[in-house]
């Protein structure tokens, strides 16, 4: 196969969506395209900006965070999917604090042990976890005495 196939079947496998280079990379081997050739096709697609790490990583740190994640499972995902660790800490830096995120899940699901879980599950740190629980408990519920 040579470069030009290999460039043009990472373009259509970025078309679809972004994708992280190790993903190309993986789509391409399996493809049976020649590791020079899977280089070549790597660094011309860098060239002209179709593949970054750092943007891939942005973007679906964005998105992950979106759907209700937190930190440490958006830093998992973006590791699986292939984004160096760096790359990956500073998405997760970019976004809106973790603490803040977990506040405004627990505010639509309310102050209870069962969203605590759910928080924990979802990737929050213990820390965002109790913080965002107790910060909307002690808005929202009465005082007692």
């Amino acid at each position: 196969m040579a470069t030009s196939d290999a460039v043009d079947t990472a373009v259509r496998a970025l078309s679809r969506r972004d994708r992280s280079e190790m993903d190309v990379r993986r789509i391409l081997a399996q493809k049976g395209v020649p590791e020079a050739e899977v280089a070549a096709a790597l660094e011309v697609l860098r060239r002209i900006g179709a593949l970054d790490d750092a943007r891939f990583a942005a973007r679906s740190a964005e998105a992950l965070a979106s759907r209700g994640l937190g930190d440490a499972a958006i830093l998992f995902r973006l590791e699986r999917e292939g984004v160096p660790g760096e790359l990956a800490a500073e998405a997760v830096a970019a976004l809106e604090p973790e603490c803040d995120r977990a506040a405004a899940l627990a505010k639509t699901r309310g102050p209870t042990a069962r969203t605590a879980r759910w928080l924990a599950g979802r990737g929050f740190t213990p820390e965002a976890v109790e913080g965002a629980v107790r910060r909307i408990a002690e808005r929202d519920l009465p005082e007692l005495g």
